[in-house]
């Protein structure tokens, strides 16, 4: 069971993944709920459309986390906030596990639009808007969140799903760092142009998501930099990934199982330095893939390594 992230309660745990709140988003819905408490006639309604709100975004973000899963990745926490939610996924480095992975989440809303759509024509061809016109209210708003949310996360913007799915695109061609690089540098324009829009319309919301969207674009900037460095590495002749057919890099990359020391594992080879153990496998450093020693041409014995972040 992972632990809840600083500020938030755990809420339930699906298929491996625990669910969190964090305390600031009652806060927030308080102020939402009662923002719009002037488009409906009773509160009741105006508490379900928030609670739909929450519900969707919490169904996207589970399709991000079990698609990660699905891949060979790891995906165990969700922690949802008032600017929406974060699936904590570590997706095998290939662009198409980590493509799928992002594109589950805005897919959940796609599917729920033929459901969706379907309920608000239903209300409009019985008449709810006369005769049940919060009911009507409310099926109509869902429609219009689910929409939003799919039509905000889809803009090309790093980190929103759009900006991860052009950079994941971009890494078919381009490679891991060179992709992230560029989607990063587009992430830093959309921010721009979303302080401009907050200043522009006096949105304290835009504000904030601009100020999170600058901090990943920053964070992003600096792995794509580390990336690039890790590219540039001298490589070892005579090996190379089953998977990728990339030679590993020199040097002490590596972390034993056993003793946590770092190492270089086809320098000995599979044999750490430090404490004498023998490994039978390598994860590949550039596309994740973990590999038994002989289909790297040597053998060894059986133990897992594990590879230093």
């Amino acid at each position: 069971m992972s632990s809840a992230p600083q500020g938030s309660i755990r809420l339930f745990r699906f298929a491996g993944i625990d669910l969190f709140l964090h305390w600031s988003w009652f806060l927030v819905a308080a102020y939402e709920i009662q923002s719009r408490n002037g488009r409906y006639s009773s509160l009741a309604y105006t508490v379900a459309e928030y609670l739909a709100l929450f519900l969707i975004v919490m169904l996207h973000e589970f399709g991000h986390a079990l698609a990660c899963r699905q891949v060979g990745g790891r995906a165990n926490r969700i922690v949802l906030w008032p600017l929406g939610g974060v699936a904590y996924v570590d997706p095998p480095p290939r662009p198409g596990a980590t493509l799928w992975s992002i594109a589950a989440g805005p897919l959940v809303n796609v599917a729920l639009l033929p459901f969706l759509g379907a309920a608000f024509f239903l209300s409009r061809w019985l008449g709810w808007a006369v005769s049940m016109p919060d009911l009507y209210t409310l099926v109509k708003w869902i429609l219009i969140i689910d929409v939003g949310l799919l039509a905000f996360n889809l803009l090309p913007i790093y980190p929103l799903d759009g900006g991860q799915i052009f950079r994941s695109l971009l890494w078919f061609v381009m490679g891991r760092a060179r992709s992230l690089m560029v989607a990063t540098i587009f992430g830093f324009l959309g921010v721009a142009g979303f302080i401009v829009l907050a200043f522009w319309i006096h949105s304290v919301w835009y504000g904030a998501i601009a100020v999170f969207m600058l901090m990943n674009c920053w964070g992003g900037l600096k792995h794509a930099r580390a990336l690039l460095r890790f590219a540039k590495l001298p490589r070892r002749e005579g090996w190379a990934c089953p998977s990728c057919h990339t030679a590993p890099p020199l040097g002490d990359l590596w972390t034993c199982g056993q003793c946590g020391q770092p190492f270089d594992f086809f320098q000995a080879p599979a044999v750490c330095p430090h404490c004498a153990v023998h490994f039978s496998a390598s994860r590949c450093l550039d596309c994740g893939e973990l590999h038994p020693l002989g289909e790297w041409s040597v053998s060894g014995r059986s133990q897992e390594l594990e590879v230093r972040s």
